[in-house]
């Protein structure tokens, strides 16, 4: 009897280890098969990472020290929060959005014309050149489908209701930023890719070709027709998968033409890297900064609205187009409660807040 008990014990043992190793082993070959994680670097361009001055101790590193929680913050509580949810944290009815015209955008060939889609996707066109920021036209911000879904919209948008980008710019390679279908989507309507380093690896694996795009670290500038591009600091990070972060680089970018100069400022807790940017590069007509998805479990990656308006200051922005809400519930606050909060700051600080209607075309001046 003993025996056999000892035999039971040992079996019981023996597949608890199994399950320990199969689990993650799992999770591990499905990140692997699966293209919309994304690829990594290689070669050249894994030597030129490794040769950042800001990648060290194998991971990128943010401009200033910076914690992603809180020293108070409980990611224990946090989850329960999330699974509670809170009030309006989703919208109950359809976001009122405006149906968008591809000819009347296409139309406007001379100065600053934009539209935003709804978080952190952005279509500018600046003198006749189309940029397209960030864009994920999928209906989650997620590697599946049932995970971070978007908010229904009362007019949806695609890949090919936009006039065709002569550009393509990304700030970094969350979710909710950069889109495996909607990268595929673009591939043939698209000239070049403008992305920080290492997030080229997602890019030619799903498909994009390697002369179509262009790696940035901090600093590095692209001239392309009468645009320069400058990739600048943001304070964040970085990941597709679970053991890849901070393997990427994130950033801002600072659009320039010979009369206009546009911030886009991705996504960035509040930090001295603002005041910077605006002395080297500022001032800008127009800067898009992000305003949701804060929290104060994770104050240093995330700004809060009071933030914002203040880094549109900092940065010495004319009009402020707040963007990173509107779309998903990827925090703890209602889902208006990033423009709300903004517009009451930059009522008190005297800042020209824009707030579009999602798909809405918007001439600058």
């Amino acid at each position: 009897m003993f025996y056999i008990s000892l035999m039971k014990y040992k079996m019981t043992l023996l597949i608890i280890l199994i399950v320990l190793i199969a689990i993650p082993l799992s999770i591990n070959i499905y990140i692997w098969i699966n293209p919309v994680f994304g690829g990594k670097s290689k070669n050249e361009n894994l030597k030129r990472i490794e040769n950042s001055p800001n990648f060290k101790n194998g991971i990128f590193q943010n401009p200033e020290p910076t914690i992603m929680m809180a020293k108070d913050g409980s990611m224990f509580q946090t989850f329960r929060k999330f699974m509670n949810g809170v009030e309006n944290g989703r919208p109950l009815e359809p976001v009122e959005t405006i149906k968008f015209d591809k000819e009347a955008f296409v139309k406007s060939d001379s100065g600053i014309v934009y539209t935003w889609f709804g978080h952190s996707t952005i279509l500018v066109n600046i003198n006749g050149t189309i940029i397209l920021v960030d864009p994920v036209f999928s209906k989650a911000a997620s590697p599946v489908s049932f995970i971070n879904k978007a908010f229904e919209y009362s007019n949806n948008y695609l890949v090919d209701d936009l006039p065709n980008p002569d550009l393509v710019v990304i700030t970094h390679d969350h979710y909710d930023h950069l889109d495996y279908q909607t990268i595929k989507k673009l591939n043939s309507k698209t000239k070049t890719f403008y992305v920080p380093l290492g997030v080229e690896a997602h890019l030619i694996r799903w498909g994009i070709s390697p002369e179509k795009i262009c790696i940035a670290d901090w600093g590095d500038s692209f001239t392309n027709s009468e645009i320069k591009l400058t990739s600048a600091p943001a304070r964040h990070f970085s990941g597709r998968g679970t053991r890849d972060r901070n393997k990427t680089l994130w950033c801002s970018w600072v659009v320039q033409t010979e009369n206009y100069k546009i911030f886009l400022g991705g996504d960035s807790g509040y930090g001295k890297h603002f005041k910077e940017i605006g002395e080297k590069y500022g001032p800008f007509d127009l800067t898009f900064l992000e305003c949701g998805q804060y929290n104060k479990q994770w104050p240093n990656i995330h700004s809060m609205p009071e933030q914002t308006i203040q880094a549109h200051i900092d940065i010495k922005g004319e009009k402020l187009v707040p963007i990173h809400w509107g779309k998903y519930k990827l925090s703890l606050h209602s889902w208006t409660e990033p423009i709300e909060r903004a517009t009451i700051a930059a009522k008190n600080e005297n800042v020209t807040l824009m707030n579009p209607k999602i798909g809405e075309i918007i001439k600058l001046n």
